[in-house]
């Protein structure tokens, strides 16, 4: 997984995260309530939809992002995880702390399709 996951308000303006996403070179974010817990993704898919309205870009991103979390704890094995991507169709799966460790269900890491194909390359 890529630990040190960047994380939104879910009050940020779209515009905003364009900006980020693009100056961070990475695909999506995990969107974040005010007390930290993650309430959802945004994605580059999420911000095509900007394409046909572009008003969308002063919204907030709670207005776009997906609600929809699909997320593992740092032990679930990494067919597991395929599984879940191939069944759901995501590129990528947030990774939550276990509960009862510290901050528990924040996000720690984010565990992509190329994350796993990197580590079948290197084990074969």
């Amino acid at each position: 997984m890529t630990r040190g996951v960047i994380t939104v308000p879910m009050d940020i303006p779209v515009k905003e995260v364009v900006y980020l996403m693009t100056n961070q070179h990475v695909s999506g974010l995990a969107v974040i309530d005010h007390t930290g817990e993650i309430v959802g993704v945004i994605s580059e898919m999420d911000i095509l939809k900007t394409v046909e309205d572009e008003n969308l870009l002063d919204e907030t991103v709670e207005s776009i992002m997906n609600y929809y979390v699909q997320s593992v704890k740092p032990t679930t094995s990494l067919k597991v995880a395929a599984e879940m991507m191939i069944e759901h169709g995501f590129h990528r799966l947030i990774v939550l702390s276990e509960p009862g460790v510290g901050a528990s269900n924040r996000p720690i890491g984010i565990l992509s399709a190329s994350d796993i194909v990197k580590t079948i390359s290197q084990t074969h």
